[in-house]
């Protein structure tokens, strides 16, 4: 996974805002970091349509903050397998260069929903409010986890 993610990444060049995306079934969880790629935070939740549709926001979101190349959550297996989840994210993926014209790479995103819903919980944020802004910060923590990568990349 870090051979693939850092060939991809060499698209992005050194400087510019990422978006990273959690993928989900019904939602897409959006996050964007500083053209510094130094915090990530998040975005926005897109209830999910149709692809275009769902292309046609984040292709909104990505010129309003001039984004130089997307982050995407694979969603592997414990094991390091590539389930359902993963497929769906992969499927989505493949399209989304020919409509937004910006490199994307993946990012191992096992645990990630997991690791942030422990965190909201401990905000003691309610259930209701946890559901509505759980996929942006999943889209946070694997952007971040990513941007901290590329760093340490550059060094």
């Amino acid at each position: 996974m870090s051979k693939e993610f850092e060939q991809a990444a060499q698209g992005f060049g050194e400087k510019g805002s990422l978006f990273g995306l959690d993928i989900g079934e019904k939602t897409i969880g959006v996050a964007v970091c500083d053209p510094a790629r130094i915090v990530a935070t998040p975005v926005e939740t897109i209830r999910r349509k149709k692809f275009t549709a769902d292309a046609e926001r984040l292709a909104a979101l990505a010129a309003e903050r001039k984004i130089a190349g997307i982050i995407i959550g694979l969603p592997l297996n414990m094991d390091g397998t590539e389930g359902p989840s993963a497929q769906r994210a992969r499927a989505f993926a493949r399209n989304l260069p020919k409509v937004l014209g910006l490199p994307t790479a993946f990012w191992d995103e096992r645990l990630s929903t997991a690791a942030m819903e422990r965190d909201l919980i401990a905000m003691d944020m309610s259930r209701a409010k946890r559901a509505e802004k759980i996929d942006e910060m999943a889209a946070t923590f694997i952007l971040q986890g990513a941007i901290d990568r590329l760093r340490g990349l550059a060094t």
